[in-house]
């Protein structure tokens, strides 16, 4: 029986850095973009075991904007493990307090959670408006 894995020598992935303007995209959608490109499921060499993906520089999230009656029915729990601690928060609520906190959650609940969440996370740079300061990082 023949064995079809393909096996990539080296852990240096080249790593490429996007930029993805989020104003007037859809939440969901966009993370789920996102996700994907930190993940690095649009190389060709994708492998689940291995961490390629690539940067992600997102732009104008105060802009983002959501479907249906999700300000206000959508809510982000936080507890402290104290009586008492239940914390929450609307979405309209928490892209007042800090918009990039609303891409963060949901790009991070689309990622597996195993040990590689952690690195991934890390190549995304959320910006509220368009200034940023990877300009000279960026890929064209």
């Amino acid at each position: 029986m023949k064995n079809d894995t393909t096996v990539i020598k080296g852990n240096n992935p080249k790593r490429e850095w996007h930029l993805i303007d989020l104003s007037e995209k859809t939440l969901g959608r966009v993370c789920s973009q996102i996700a994907q490109i930190l993940i690095g499921k649009h190389k060709v060499a994708f492998s689940y075991h291995r961490d390629d993906g690539d940067y992600v520089v997102a732009i104008n999230s105060e802009n983002i904007k959501v479907t249906g009656k999700k300000l206000k029915d959508k809510i982000y729990h936080h507890y402290s493990n104290y009586p008492g601690g239940l914390k929450s928060l609307t979405l309209k609520e928490l892209l007042a307090k800090d918009s990039r906190k609303v891409i963060y959650l949901g790009v991070s609940n689309m990622l597996p959670k195993n040990r590689l969440r952690k690195t991934r996370l890390s190549r995304l740079k959320i910006f509220k408006d368009t200034n940023h300061t990877f300009s000279d990082k960026l890929t064209k």
